[in-house]
C-alpha cells in the first residue's frame, strides 16, 4: 500500500479500528484498519471500476515482497486461530454478546435504549448460564469442524460451533458454548479437563477464555 499511496499507514497516523479516505493508484478509496485473520492489514473499499485496476496493481507491487493470494479456508484457519466469530456458526440471534464473549463491545453507557439491553442488563446482572470458549487440541491428527460435543471432566457440557486446523499452531482448533455454574470464573474453565469427540472418540483438548493466537493483539499493531 506505501508504494501506491501518499498515505501514512504507521500505527501512530492509522490506528487500528480507524477508516481514512486514502488515494491508491489513480482511485481513491476509503481504507479501512481491520482483520479477520489476526494480522496487521486494511479492507480496501473503493468503486466497482477500480477494483480490478487497483488488485493488479497490488499484486504488481506485492510480487517481490512474497504477496499472493489465499482462498476462504486459509481465510478461515486463520480467523478460527485469532477467536474471531463467524455469523452464522459462532453467533446467532439466539446468542448474546455476553455469553459469545462479546461484551466488550456493548455500552451500557450510552443514553438510548438500544434493542436487547434491557435483556443483557438482567443477564448481566443474573450471570450466564453457558459461555463461548476457544479450544486447541493436543493431538495434531484430529480435524475440528463444528457440532462436535464437549466433556468438561467427563460431562457432556456443550458443542463446538466452529473449527479449523490452524497451521500457526500446529493442530486445529474451535469454540463452542459450554455450559456454567454460577459464579464460574477464568480458573473454572481452563483448569478442567476436555474432551471432544470426532467420529465416536473423544480427544484431549485445552480449553482458554482467550484465542490461543496472539491473545494480546500484538500481530494486529504490528
Amino acid at each position: 500500500l506505501s508504494r501506491l499511496s501518499n498515505t501514512d499507514f504507521s500505527n501512530e497516523c492509522f490506528p487500528f479500528g480507524t477508516c481514512q479516505e486514502i488515494e491508491v493508484g489513480y482511485a481513491k478509496a476509503y481504507a479501512l484498519r481491520i482483520t479477520y485473520v489476526g494480522e496487521l492489514g486494511w479492507e480496501l473499499y473503493l468503486p466497482t471500476e477500480f477494483t480490478g485496476p487497483v488488485f493488479d496493481l497490488l499484486m504488481r507491487e506485492g510480487a517481490e515482497l512474497g504477496l499472493r493470494l489465499a482462498g476462504y479456508h486459509a481465510l478461515d484457519s486463520l480467523r478460527s486461530e485469532k477467536g474471531y466469530r463467524h455469523w452464522g456458526q459462532d453467533i446467532s440471534p439466539t446468542d448474546t454478546p455476553l455469553e459469545a464473549g462479546l461484551g466488550f463491545a456493548v455500552s451500557f453507557k450510552k443514553n438510548s435504549n438500544f434493542v436487547g439491553r434491557e435483556a443483557l442488563e438482567r443477564q448481566k446482572e443474573s450471570g450466564l448460564s453457558r459461555r463461548l470458549v476457544h479450544f486447541l487440541m493436543d493431538d495434531p491428527e484430529p480435524i475440528l469442524l463444528h457440532d462436535e460435543p464437549i466433556s468438561r471432566d467427563d460431562e457432556l457440557v456443550g458443542m463446538t460451533s466452529s473449527g479449523s486446523f490452524g497451521y500457526t499452531l500446529g493442530r486445529s482448533v474451535g469454540m463452542g458454548y459450554v455450559d456454567m455454574p454460577d459464579g464460574a470464573d477464568k480458573t473454572w474453565f481452563e483448569e478442567a479437563a476436555y474432551k471432544i469427540e470426532l467420529g465416536g472418540s473423544q480427544f484431549s483438548a485445552k480449553a482458554s477464555v482467550r484465542a490461543f493466537y496472539d491473545p494480546t493483539n500484538e500481530r494486529i499493531r504490528s
